[in-house]
Protein backbone atom coordinates (compact mmCIF):
# COMPACT_ATOMS: atom_id res chain seq x y z
CA UNK A 1 0.00 0.00 0.00
CA UNK A 2 1.12 3.66 -0.90
CA UNK A 3 1.80 6.16 1.43
CA UNK A 4 -1.29 8.05 -0.34
CA UNK A 5 -3.56 4.80 -0.56
CA UNK A 6 -2.87 4.52 3.34
CA UNK A 7 -3.76 8.22 4.04
CA UNK A 8 -6.78 7.56 2.43
CA UNK A 9 -7.52 4.04 3.95
CA UNK A 10 -6.70 6.27 7.88
CA UNK A 11 -9.58 8.97 6.33
CA UNK A 12 -11.72 6.50 4.92
CA UNK A 13 -12.09 4.85 8.72
CA UNK A 14 -12.43 8.63 10.37
CA UNK A 15 -15.23 9.40 8.45
CA UNK A 16 -17.28 6.03 9.16
CA UNK A 17 -16.29 7.14 13.02
CA UNK A 18 -17.26 10.57 12.77
CA UNK A 19 -20.11 9.84 10.93
CA UNK A 20 -20.94 7.04 13.46
CA UNK A 21 -20.90 9.61 16.41
CA UNK A 22 -22.52 12.84 14.61
CA UNK A 23 -26.08 10.35 14.50
CA UNK A 24 -25.20 9.57 17.99
CA UNK A 25 -24.80 5.73 17.24
CA UNK A 26 -22.83 3.27 19.86
CA UNK A 27 -20.54 0.41 17.83
CA UNK A 28 -23.37 -1.78 17.78
CA UNK A 29 -26.09 0.63 16.50
CA UNK A 30 -24.10 0.63 13.64
CA UNK A 31 -23.11 -2.64 13.37
CA UNK A 32 -27.05 -4.03 13.68
CA UNK A 33 -27.58 -1.86 10.20
CA UNK A 34 -25.06 -2.78 8.16
CA UNK A 35 -25.24 -6.69 9.41
CA UNK A 36 -21.53 -6.98 10.58
CA UNK A 37 -20.38 -7.79 14.13
CA UNK A 38 -19.56 -4.60 16.91
CA UNK A 39 -15.96 -6.59 17.31
CA UNK A 40 -15.70 -6.09 13.40
CA UNK A 41 -16.89 -2.81 13.17
CA UNK A 42 -14.35 -1.72 15.94
CA UNK A 43 -11.02 -3.51 14.14
CA UNK A 44 -12.75 -1.40 10.87
CA UNK A 45 -12.94 1.58 12.76
CA UNK A 46 -9.65 1.38 14.64
CA UNK A 47 -7.77 0.05 11.08
CA UNK A 48 -6.94 -3.11 12.72
CA UNK A 49 -8.94 -4.75 9.94
CA UNK A 50 -8.67 -4.35 6.44
CA UNK A 51 -12.12 -3.31 4.48
CA UNK A 52 -13.69 -5.40 2.14
CA UNK A 53 -15.79 -3.81 -0.48
CA UNK A 54 -18.68 -5.60 0.62
CA UNK A 55 -18.63 -4.05 3.96
CA UNK A 56 -17.54 -0.82 2.83
CA UNK A 57 -20.87 -0.90 0.58
CA UNK A 58 -22.76 -2.19 3.86
CA UNK A 59 -21.23 0.64 6.29
CA UNK A 60 -21.99 3.28 3.37
CA UNK A 61 -25.90 2.23 3.33
CA UNK A 62 -25.85 2.51 6.55
CA UNK A 63 -24.72 5.87 7.16
CA UNK A 64 -26.99 7.51 4.59
CA UNK A 65 -23.80 8.24 2.39
CA UNK A 66 -22.11 6.81 -1.02
CA UNK A 67 -19.39 4.85 -1.49
CA UNK A 68 -17.93 7.08 -3.46
CA UNK A 69 -18.55 9.92 -0.77
CA UNK A 70 -16.95 7.67 1.87
CA UNK A 71 -13.70 7.13 -0.04
CA UNK A 72 -13.51 10.57 -1.74
CA UNK A 73 -9.74 12.20 -1.97
CA UNK A 74 -9.20 15.17 -0.06
CA UNK A 75 -6.15 16.17 -2.89
CA UNK A 76 -5.92 19.65 -3.91
CA UNK A 77 -7.59 19.31 -7.10
CA UNK A 78 -10.57 18.55 -5.49
CA UNK A 79 -10.68 21.63 -3.56
CA UNK A 80 -9.16 24.21 -5.97
CA UNK A 81 -11.04 25.52 -8.84
CA UNK A 82 -8.56 26.52 -11.18
CA UNK A 83 -9.75 29.23 -14.17
CA UNK A 84 -9.78 27.67 -17.63
CA UNK A 85 -8.95 30.74 -20.34
CA UNK A 86 -9.92 31.09 -23.87
CA UNK A 87 -8.18 33.83 -25.65
CA UNK A 88 -9.85 33.44 -28.84
CA UNK A 89 -13.44 33.90 -27.37
CA UNK A 90 -12.55 36.40 -24.53
CA UNK A 91 -13.99 34.04 -22.26
CA UNK A 92 -12.22 32.80 -18.80
CA UNK A 93 -14.47 29.78 -16.55
CA UNK A 94 -14.71 28.78 -13.06
CA UNK A 95 -16.37 25.18 -12.96
CA UNK A 96 -18.26 25.80 -9.56
CA UNK A 97 -19.29 22.39 -9.33
CA UNK A 98 -18.27 18.72 -10.72
CA UNK A 99 -21.07 16.44 -10.39
CA UNK A 100 -22.74 15.64 -14.02
CA UNK A 101 -26.07 17.45 -15.02
CA UNK A 102 -26.42 21.12 -13.86
CA UNK A 103 -23.16 22.59 -14.41
CA UNK A 104 -22.44 26.05 -12.14
CA UNK A 105 -20.02 27.98 -13.77
CA UNK A 106 -18.39 31.63 -12.84
CA UNK A 107 -17.73 33.61 -16.31
CA UNK A 108 -15.11 36.33 -17.14
CA UNK A 109 -16.40 37.81 -20.83
CA UNK A 110 -14.03 40.52 -22.56
CA UNK A 111 -15.20 39.91 -25.79
CA UNK A 112 -18.72 41.21 -27.26
CA UNK A 113 -21.35 39.14 -28.44
CA UNK A 114 -21.27 38.22 -32.11
CA UNK A 115 -23.63 40.16 -34.44
CA UNK A 116 -23.97 37.43 -37.19
CA UNK A 117 -26.66 35.19 -36.89
CA UNK A 118 -24.65 32.14 -37.84
CA UNK A 119 -22.96 32.54 -34.39
CA UNK A 120 -26.09 32.01 -32.33
CA UNK A 121 -26.44 28.44 -30.75
CA UNK A 122 -29.30 26.66 -30.21
CA UNK A 123 -29.74 23.60 -27.49
CA UNK A 124 -32.72 21.89 -25.74
CA UNK A 125 -33.27 23.18 -22.13
CA UNK A 126 -32.89 27.20 -20.23
CA UNK A 127 -29.94 28.84 -19.49
CA UNK A 128 -29.88 31.16 -16.40
CA UNK A 129 -27.37 34.02 -14.94
CA UNK A 130 -26.37 36.59 -12.71
CA UNK A 131 -24.14 39.72 -13.40
CA UNK A 132 -21.71 40.17 -10.63
CA UNK A 133 -19.95 42.76 -12.49
CA UNK A 134 -19.92 44.77 -15.82
CA UNK A 135 -22.60 44.22 -17.83
CA UNK A 136 -23.59 41.92 -20.34
CA UNK A 137 -25.26 41.33 -23.58
CA UNK A 138 -27.58 39.12 -24.29
CA UNK A 139 -28.64 38.28 -27.86
CA UNK A 140 -32.38 36.42 -28.45
CA UNK A 141 -32.98 35.69 -31.79
CA UNK A 142 -33.54 39.25 -33.34
CA UNK A 143 -33.21 40.77 -29.45
CA UNK A 144 -30.03 42.14 -28.03
CA UNK A 145 -30.50 42.51 -24.34
CA UNK A 146 -28.11 44.35 -21.77
CA UNK A 147 -28.10 42.67 -18.62
CA UNK A 148 -26.35 44.76 -15.82
CA UNK A 149 -24.68 44.49 -12.47
CA UNK A 150 -27.19 42.41 -10.02
CA UNK A 151 -29.64 41.54 -12.92
CA UNK A 152 -30.18 38.33 -13.87
CA UNK A 153 -31.84 36.47 -17.00
CA UNK A 154 -33.31 33.14 -17.90
CA UNK A 155 -34.28 32.14 -21.15
CA UNK A 156 -35.26 29.28 -23.02
CA UNK A 157 -31.86 27.97 -25.20
CA UNK A 158 -34.18 26.62 -28.14
CA UNK A 159 -34.08 30.33 -29.18
CA UNK A 160 -31.00 31.35 -31.05
CA UNK A 161 -28.94 33.00 -28.28
CA UNK A 162 -25.24 34.26 -27.71
CA UNK A 163 -23.94 36.14 -25.11
CA UNK A 164 -20.88 38.23 -24.54
CA UNK A 165 -18.99 41.98 -22.76
CA UNK A 166 -21.07 44.64 -22.95
CA UNK A 167 -18.73 48.43 -23.05
CA UNK A 168 -16.06 46.35 -21.11
CA UNK A 169 -15.08 43.34 -18.97
CA UNK A 170 -17.47 41.48 -17.25
CA UNK A 171 -18.35 38.80 -14.79
CA UNK A 172 -21.22 36.62 -14.30
CA UNK A 173 -22.48 33.31 -12.41
CA UNK A 174 -24.49 31.19 -15.43
CA UNK A 175 -26.32 27.59 -14.63
CA UNK A 176 -25.88 25.61 -17.56
CA UNK A 177 -27.40 21.77 -18.65
CA UNK A 178 -25.22 19.59 -20.30
CA UNK A 179 -26.17 20.93 -23.43
CA UNK A 180 -25.65 24.52 -22.85
CA UNK A 181 -21.65 23.68 -21.11
CA UNK A 182 -21.13 21.67 -24.35
CA UNK A 183 -22.71 24.88 -26.69
CA UNK A 184 -20.80 27.23 -24.73
CA UNK A 185 -17.79 26.15 -23.05
CA UNK A 186 -17.12 23.51 -25.61
CA UNK A 187 -13.75 24.48 -26.41
CA UNK A 188 -12.41 24.89 -23.16
CA UNK A 189 -10.08 22.21 -21.50
CA UNK A 190 -11.20 19.74 -18.92
CA UNK A 191 -8.21 20.94 -16.91
CA UNK A 192 -5.45 23.57 -16.67
CA UNK A 193 -5.83 26.88 -17.78
CA UNK A 194 -3.94 30.04 -18.40
CA UNK A 195 -3.83 31.39 -15.02
CA UNK A 196 -1.03 33.78 -15.77
CA UNK A 197 -3.40 35.96 -18.08
CA UNK A 198 -5.09 38.96 -16.64
CA UNK A 199 -8.67 37.37 -17.23
CA UNK A 200 -6.80 34.12 -15.97
CA UNK A 201 -6.40 35.96 -12.67
CA UNK A 202 -8.79 36.46 -9.37
CA UNK A 203 -11.69 34.60 -8.46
Amino acid sequence: MTQEDSALDALVRKRIRGLRSAMGWSLDDLAARCYLSPSTLSRIETGHRRISLDQLSAIARALGTSLDQLVESTADDDVLIRPQHDAARGLTTWMLNRQPGVIVAKLRLTKPAPTSAEALKVHPGRDWFTVLSGAVTLVLGDRRIVVETGQAAEFSTMIPHAFGAHGGPAEALGILDQDGRRTHLRSLPDGGGDEDTEEGRGS
